[in-house]
């Protein structure tokens, strides 16, 4: 009963494509190719849900014919939009000449050149979706910043830190491509290395493959780990809760695997000399139904205002929320979460935009709120959609800079 409105809605979008098809493609053959093409990717999609899947998610077949599918609704429905909104100024112009003129003429046909650019149009989004799948999952990129604070210790002026975030280990497909992404991290030479969570998409073996790999990141100060909402295994159903507690036990337990140090709730410090810096790591804590279980007054217990801390959270609603108005003043929150919705348009220092800015007010980059700062990583992996348009996987490189005296 649930599947009958999007049905009707998925027919109302095909029937309007099709007169577009329709008006510019008067062969029967070439008519016949669209609806063949159209039907082979619906069966295909649905062959695909009654497959089994590894960790019972959007991966592998069922992830590309989801993607394919998204491609060809998106260029329908730019389709349906112009030719929407050709069948208003139809309407109105026959409702005007039967009201107000003698005209006997029927309704206004279609016109070629509005369906053309339907298609043109269309046909954008349609084949960037197609080249995110291709291609754009794995264009690493590194992001550079370099932030100043009042109150770094000068030991640590110029230390760097890379984040990566949301590996999502179930949804990768390529060797090369990951080996390539851990040496790029690796040549960053940064001083320390923060995961700031999800690890898989469900299942804690869906990292067994690539342990080896990502047991090469290397950086002086080690590399440090917190859980993300996929972490815990709470969109999986496990036979038993017993199965679900093991199979986050056997996730931890790969932290240790790694070599990374997972923080859960707890606090590291970071040393240089006699100076030191405080990194604290909380579990996840997200507004909007998200796993609450990060606990940063137990994370921070014996820290000072007035100490250095850098804060790693999964969610940067919590950042929103708590964090950034807190009395105990967290200099840097490093984030990710949202993978930038893994689609939108972004030109460096000009522009950005991508629909998940309606759901997080700090979606990708840096952010900043009486000189509290947060970094939302865009993701190193992808979910769901196996592709990324516009927004790309990224390194991100902070370095830590003090701010001298004449300056303050």
């Amino acid at each position: 009963m649930r599947w009958i409105v999007p049905i009707i809605i998925l027919l109302a979008i095909e029937v309007y494509a099709f007169q577009a098809f329709k008006t510019l493609f008067k062969f029967w053959w070439s008519l016949g190719i669209y609806t063949g093409i159209t039907a082979v990717v619906v069966g295909l999609l649905i062959y695909s849900f009654y497959e089994s899947s590894p960790n019972v998610s959007l991966t592998g077949f069922r992830a590309y014919m989801g993607g394919i599918f998204l491609s060809l609704l998106l260029l329908k429905l730019s389709v349906v939009f112009w030719m929407f909104g050709e069948d208003i100024i139809r309407l109105l112009v026959y409702a005007y000449r039967k009201l107000f003129t003698t005209s006997t003429e029927n309704l206004p046909s279609r016109r070629k050149f509005i369906s053309t650019i339907a298609l043109g149009l269309g046909a954008i989004p349609f084949l960037s979706l197609l080249y995110g799948m291709y291609k754009g999952k794995y264009n690493f990129k590194v992001l550079s910043y370099e932030l100043e604070f009042d109150n770094l210790p000068e030991a640590f002026d110029g230390y760097t830190i890379t984040q990566l975030s949301d590996i999502h280990s179930g949804s990768f497909d390529n060797t090369e491509k990951i080996e390539y992404a851990i040496n790029l991290v690796n040549e960053q030479e940064s001083d320390v290395i923060l995961f700031t969570g999800d690890l898989v998409n469900n299942l804690a073996d869906e990292m067994t493959p690539w342990t080896p790999l990502f047991s090469q990141l290397k950086a002086e100060d080690g590399v440090f780990s917190i859980l993300g909402n996929h972490d815990y295994g709470d969109y999986y159903n496990f036979e038993s809760q017993t199965d679900k507690q093991q199979n986050f036990e056997d996730l931890v337990n790969v932290h240790s695997d790694l070599g990374w140090d997972l923080l859960r709730n707890e606090r590291r410090e970071l040393v240089r000399g006699d100076s030191k810096l405080h990194l604290i790591g909380v579990e996840n804590w997200g507004k909007g139904g998200f796993k609450k279980a990060g606990d940063f007054e137990k994370a921070a217990d014996g820290v000072e205002a007035a100490d250095f801390k850098i804060l790693m959270s999964h969610d940067p609603s919590h950042w929103d929320e708590v964090i950034q108005h807190h009395k105990k003043d967290v200099q840097l929150t490093l984030s990710g979460h949202t993978h930038g919705m893994q689609f939108g348009i972004e030109i460096p220092g000009w522009f950005k935009w991508s629909p998940v800015q309606y759901r997080y007010e700090q979606w990708a980059g840096i952010y900043e709120n009486a000189k509290r700062f947060i970094n939302v990583n865009r993701g190193f992996g992808f979910l769901a959609y196996p592709g990324r348009v516009g927004i790309w996987p990224e390194v991100t490189v902070i370095k830590l800079k003090r701010k001298s005296k004449t300056e303050v």
